[in-house]
């Protein structure tokens, strides 16, 4: 009852119709994927496994390849708001077992920077709309909470992986061989950087090394070393990751074999969908109360979560 923690909700709330609001007038449909799967959907990603009569399931960790089947049948551009299940023991302020996950994917013509131009505009739609049409809920939270409106550019800011890595660097951090994955404390001190030169609260970083990635992220046809794939960061902090998915069957099983991952029967299914023909296609995933905590600055994301799950916490 608390006013500001209410605003918090109504927020959230907010986010999911401006969400839907720009992709609907996009001409995407929006898609209800299964969260009882076969496998997993997300490597590296901890799962939650159940019985399902007499077999092993999986709740689900995201909804890829039912998001990337929908291309292949034709469903040119797809969305879902759902629950998104991550059986990681992380006990940080930013990390929940359970959240809800905002997807989409597209076809592209010629270039994925099409899907990135489409999530830079549903951003800017729910940022301005925040602002614009929930005013009240907003100044509710800020008396607790201060924070200020997002700052966001016309155009999307781009930035790729080795002009990261010299903005890194030159912050005073051991990049190394320059190949593996940021940490929160770069995230932050990179955010920082962007907004001193480009400012801007909201920036994407490109061309993520392959090793990082997942084994559908379409690798960079010059250098294989790296993918065409992107995190989104708001505030210094990454609420949005997404890349061109590998659309090429042989390509998939080729990667899979790489990293070491058996094509079980879900992944058999997802990849036998491409061999009837598929659209080139990208898309991208971002947390729901992530969003909303770094939009509002709160401390902790379990405070834009009416009810938060966390390895300490499955009640009520």
């Amino acid at each position: 009852r608390a006013p500001a923690q209410n605003a918090v909700m109504r927020v959230q709330s907010a986010v999911c119709q401006l969400y839907r609001e720009s992709l609907y007038s996009l001409g995407f449909v929006e898609i209800h994927t299964p969260k009882l799967i076969a496998g997993e959907s997300e490597s590296g990603a901890g799962v939650f496994t159940t019985d399902y009569f007499g077999t092993t399931a999986c709740l689900a960790q995201s909804p890829q390849l039912y998001k990337q089947m929908a291309i292949s049948s034709d469903l040119d551009r797809v969305f879902e708001i759902g629950p998104v299940f991550r059986a990681e023991n992380s006990n940080t302020r930013r990390h929940l077992c359970e959240f809800t996950g905002l997807d989409l994917e597209m076809a592209i013509e010629d270039h994925y920077l099409e899907t990135l131009e489409v999530i830079h505009g549903t951003f800017k739609h729910i940022f301005n709309g925040l602002e614009s049409r929930y005013a009240k809920e907003l100044e509710a939270v800020r008396e607790q909470y201060p924070s200020e409106p997002v700052t966001i550019t016309d155009e999307p800011c781009i930035l790729h992986w080795p002009e990261a890595m010299e903005i890194l660097k030159g912050e005073g951090f051991d990049m190394g061989d320059e190949m593996g994955d940021l940490t929160g404390a770069m995230e932050l001190a990179l955010g920082a950087a962007v907004k001193e030169k480009y400012g801007t609260d909201f920036f994407m970083l490109d061309k993520y090394p392959s090793s990082i990635r997942p084994f559908y992220t379409m690798p960079d046809p010059d250098d294989p070393r790296f993918s065409n794939s992107y995190d989104i960061f708001l505030r210094g902090q990454e609420v949005c990751s997404g890349a061109q998915r590998c659309h090429d069957p042989d390509l998939v099983l080729k990667i899979l074999e790489e990293k070491g991952i058996e094509a079980g029967d879900g992944l058999k299914t997802y990849i036998e969908s491409f061999r009837h023909g598929v659209s080139p296609h990208a898309g991208a995933g971002f947390g729901l109360e992530r969003v909303v905590t770094l939009y509002l600055g709160l401390d902790n994301v379990r405070k834009a979560s009416m009810f938060p799950r966390d390895p300490n916490r499955c009640t009520p």
